[in-house]
């Protein structure tokens, strides 16, 4: 395991505030998901100002700098993304106070991935050697409707190359290494509408919508695994005095377990398949899946996730609990790859317009995402 050395721990001071003039440069750029294209081509020219060769922006939008790759070479990915869930388009407010960066998603993840910027500002400066191929990549679409586009196109492009993965997205205190599972999809119901008095009697979508609701509703989550399911968006009419032609809802299930996500798929199907055979009319567009663990040996995922607890507690203190979540990793996982999804910065907030995260904690970031590179190094 790779632990920095003092001339390392020195190199990481004496970067410390230039990582947070990039993280106060990079939080301005606006970087909704499928739209990251300024934040790819600020990074880029930044990656190749310190140094770094061979940098490009693929298909994705993902910005990758691969050091030692070959042809076949193994590889490991290190990644943080870019995306953030809010869609602006112009500059992004920020504003500090005291030891507090306030951004839309300054730590998600724009501070995390300032320290893998800074990890990999090293290995382009001291030109370090590695038997196996290391990728850096700053990737595109991790949240929301993003649906791991970025992930899911570095693990196509390098298939059956990549032996592990870390993904940098979170805070200071936990290791992600069970996928949390996803279906999202996009319901929509088309009736007869028309005047609230003139057409009196005829079918209102969102009756037929709150009704289809309500049966999905009556789900018992399977109990094998932690299971969720929610409707998080409504759609639908025009005015009070007319009967509702079209409603939509945007719903989704999730979970840790593959048994139980086909479960709730299962009924989710039945359910919809029940109202259609009443006469309604629905339409079911799926908008992302995001896989649960696959196959993964847990010998080597349970290594992997204790040298990040004790990377991170070396620099932080902290004790590093082992949890679920929805990240990057879950492309990885789902392929049986060993991953796991660390945090490098300290912040509250996070999607909202309030998100800020701790100056004071960009700099045990940088020393644990430092420390996470090397240890591929020779």
């Amino acid at each position: 395991m790779a632990f920095l050395n003092a001339y390392q721990l020195d190199w990481c001071e004496r970067h410390a505030q230039e990582a947070i003039a990039l993280l106060k440069d990079l939080g301005k750029i606006p970087a909704p998901s499928h739209h990251e294209e300024k934040r790819a081509e600020f990074v880029k020219n930044w990656l190749e100002n310190q140094g770094a060769k061979q940098v490009y922006i693929d298909s994705a939008l993902n910005v990758i700098y691969p050091i030692g790759v070959t042809e076949d070479n193994p590889l490991v990915v290190l990644m943080a993304h870019t995306d953030i869930v809010f869609p602006d388009t112009q500059e992004l407010a920020m504003r500090e106070e005291d030891d507090k960066l306030f951004a839309p998603g300054i730590g998600d993840d724009t501070a995390n991935l300032v320290t893998l910027l800074m990890a990999a500002k090293y290995a382009a400066e001291h030109e370090i050697k590695t038997d196996i191929g290391v990728l850096i990549v700053a990737n595109s679409c991790e949240e929301g409707l993003g649906n791991l586009k970025g992930s899911k196109q570095i693990f196509k492009d390098f298939e059956g190359r990549i032996v592990e993965m870390i993904s940098i997205d979170g805070g200071l205190h936990k290791v992600v290494n069970t996928a949390v599972g996803s279906h999202r999809m996009k319901v929509t119901i088309r009736a007869q509408g028309g005047h609230s008095y003139g057409k009196f009697g005829n079918t209102n979508a969102i009756v037929q919508m709150a009704h289809l609701i309500g049966k999905l509703y009556e789900k018992q989550v399977p109990t094998k695994a932690k299971t969720t399911y929610n409707v998080g968006v409504i759609e639908g009419g025009t005015t009070v005095n007319s009967i509702c032609g079209e409603c939509s809802m945007l719903y989704e299930y999730r979970s840790e377990d593959r048994e139980c996500l086909a479960e709730m798929e299962a009924f989710f199907n039945e359910t919809v398949e029940a109202e259609r055979r009443e006469g309604v009319n629905i339409d079911v567009e799926i908008l992302g899946i995001r896989p649960c663990n696959g196959d993964v040996d847990a010998e080597k995922l349970n290594d992997l996730t204790r040298r990040m607890q004790k990377i991170m507690h070396a620099y932080t203190g902290n004790e590093i609990t082992a949890c679920a979540g929805s990240t990057d990793a879950n492309t990885a996982l789902a392929l049986g790859i060993p991953s796991v999804t660390i945090g490098a910065m300290d912040g509250a907030l996070g999607h909202t317009r309030g998100e800020w995260v701790r100056l004071s904690s960009i700099l045990p970031g940088q020393k644990i995402a430092l420390a996470v590179l090397l240890h591929y190094f020779d």
